[in-house]
């Protein structure tokens, strides 16, 4: 086939803050809230309806933020993420707007501040700190789907007072800790003109270099589609959409056919919105726990569907996102933590020292070896800060004298990983790009 360079379309170029977002590959989320002192498993729905009885059940004896963090740091992991509200509306910090805070607790005579001390703990150990926020659902002030329960006038001036609420405390979680990497809104922010808090201009005027997920108005990444920790293939970062909206708020063609467009992007699409695949760390033996549970050590995810999950994520162009559980002690329990080193060794050591490695500005690239070796991975990476420009490649591998194809695919974008199913012994393998819409940047073809 011979390659074609271009074919009329525009080259869509990711932000500043999207290549980062997309460079980063692997993060985690923390998941903390009252109910985890309940003794109880998690139940969404009573947890959306009914507000916890005693705020006072929050009270870790062996509370230590910067442990949560290092355990990030040993996964590998270059930014965290910790929930500063979610369904029961209950602030992990002192906040001003919001009166269901810690401030409340007798846990540190209310002086506890876990956002401070996560943002803390992620600078010491060079993590990049960011912020997850419920407003779509809280029990404590009866909101849901974003709209305050109730009638008439009572009905107008409690939405009033809980948008009000709610871009006060996004004020404050963007002026008040720092540099943030990414907000992220729990089931979007949805649209000021639907009656919604106001928040992306907030964000846009504190944190111009956060990355912004997302409500009506815009989607700086999108949710994959699952929350399986993979994405499907292909995987394009251009998307039809600079939003996406949430369930039936989204537009028609990004939630039929099973979340497809989500899963796969458009190659043709106007927008940069690079995938996020997400999952819980807990989500194996039938479980998928965002929250620490009693008694299901067994949940977590063995090393090798962890392995396939960064294949199918990071290996497929999206960024990785693991959902971390923190116990009622404070602490991430010991087999999260070392599953986590693990998890995090195993990325390093598989990857850290190529056999063979190049970088081509083309649509050909050789790796010539000195002697045959088995070969069972392939890499390829094109500089995401140009945009999507390979459309079509092959990877061959030269068996005796016969060029032997041993992959194709379409995407590449920040990261293609290809596991081969039997390894190959061959001293040369070459990529060829059949179609690009301009010169590939490729920063990384190699093998391991």
């Amino acid at each position: 086939m011979t390659p074609v360079v271009g074919y009329g379309q525009n080259i869509v170029l990711p932000n500043s803050r999207q290549i980062n977002w997309q460079q980063a590959e692997l993060g985690v989320v923390f998941h903390y809230d009252l109910h985890v002192f309940d003794g109880k498993k998690y139940n969404q729905t009573r947890n959306r309806l009914v507000p916890v009885p005693d705020i006072q059940i929050f009270n870790p004896s062996q509370l230590n933020v910067e442990q949560w963090v290092l355990s990030a740091k040993a996964m590998g992991a270059k930014f965290a993420i910790l929930t500063v509200t979610h369904e029961t509306g209950f602030a992990l910090y002192p906040s001003k707007y919001n009166p269901y805070n810690v401030s409340q607790l007798k846990f540190k005579d209310g002086k506890a501040d876990l956002l401070q001390d996560f943002v803390d703990a992620c600078r010491k150990h060079d993590i990049k700190p960011g912020f997850y926020i419920g407003i779509r659902w809280n029990s404590f002030f009866g909101v849901h789907d974003f709209v305050v329960d109730g009638a008439g006038e009572m009905q107008k001036n409690r939405q009033k007072y809980y948008n009000a609420m709610v871009e006060g405390m996004v004020e404050e979680i963007c002026s008040n800790y720092g540099e943030l990497f990414e907000i992220w809104f729990d089931g979007g922010a949805s649209h000021p003109d639907k009656g919604a808090p106001n928040v992306l201009p907030i964000v846009q005027k504190y944190q111009p270099n956060c990355l912004f997920y997302h409500n009506d108005q815009l989607a700086e990444a999108r949710w994959a589609g699952s929350e399986s920790g993979t994405v499907g293939y292909p995987n394009w970062s251009t998307f039809p959409y600079n939003f996406t909206g949430s369930g039936e708020s989204a537009p028609k063609p990004i939630y039929e056919n099973g979340y497809r467009l989500l899963k796969h992007g458009d190659p043709k699409g106007p927008y940069f919105v690079p995938a996020m695949a997400d999952a819980p760390l807990r989500g194996a033996q039938g479980r998928h726990e965002w929250f620490w549970e009693p008694g299901d050590e067994n949940a977590v995810y063995p090393l090798a569907e962890l392995m396939d999950m960064y294949l199918k994520s990071v290996g497929r162009n999206a960024t990785l996102i693991m959902g971390i559980t923190p116990d009622d002690k404070g602490l991430v329990p010991d087999g999260d933590f070392k599953r986590m080193e693990e998890f995090g060794q195993a990325i390093k050591e598989l990857f850290s020292k190529p056999i063979a490695k190049t970088v081509i500005e083309g649509l050909s690239a050789e790796l010539k070896l000195k002697k045959k070796q088995p070969v069972s991975y392939i890499m390829i990476q094109e500089d995401i800060r140009h945009g999507h420009r390979i459309m079509e490649f092959k990877v061959e591998a030269k068996i005796g004298n016969t060029w032997k194809t041993i992959v194709e695919g379409t995407s590449v974008g920040n990261k293609f990983i290809h596991k081969l199913e039997t390894p190959i012994q061959s001293s040369q393998i070459r990529l060829r790009v059949l179609n690009s819409i301009a010169q590939p940047k490729i920063i990384n073809f190699s093998i391991y």
